[in-house]
């Protein structure tokens, strides 16, 4: 019975690391979707260019919010195993005429390399696309 119990822990282990990874990307896509919605319409009602930002090397891992003025306006934190890419700190502008400085990809990762990617895209007028795909 053990020996049995065993061989089904070791054929499930590996299917369960994998699924919750999948739910780590999930929950930080969501994060950062969130973040972004919120910069659009936050940068409208109050008529002014905010930026969001990420940064992947802090602990806790946050998404920042900040008016021209460097106030934050929101924090949202992300899984410490989840990567937001590129890696490197990049910032988005969201303007009261409802788009964006630059349109934007980002491709969400995680630190198990069999988790599946995601990647949301947001275009020059600001609409937020989220799809699975990305090259971690």
């Amino acid at each position: 019975t053990i020996a049995v119990l065993a061989i089904i822990v070791g054929i499930a282990a590996p299917s369960i690391s994998t699924q919750l990874a999948n739910q780590r990307v999930k929950s930080t896509t969501s994060t950062l979707v969130n973040a972004l919605k919120e910069a659009k319409v936050e940068s409208v009602i109050r008529r002014q260019n905010l930026t969001l930002s990420y940064n992947n090397t802090s602990t806790p891992k946050v998404i920042t919010i900040t008016a021209p003025d460097s106030n934050t306006i929101a924090n949202y934190s992300y899984n410490v195993k989840s990567t937001i890419k590129p890696d490197t700190v990049v910032t988005i502008v969201f303007e009261p005429s409802k788009r964006v400085n630059t349109a934007r990809t980002y491709t969400i990762c995680d630190s198990n390399a069999n988790a599946t990617s995601r990647q949301i895209e947001v275009d020059q007028v600001a609409n937020i696309t989220n799809k699975v795909g990305g090259a971690c």
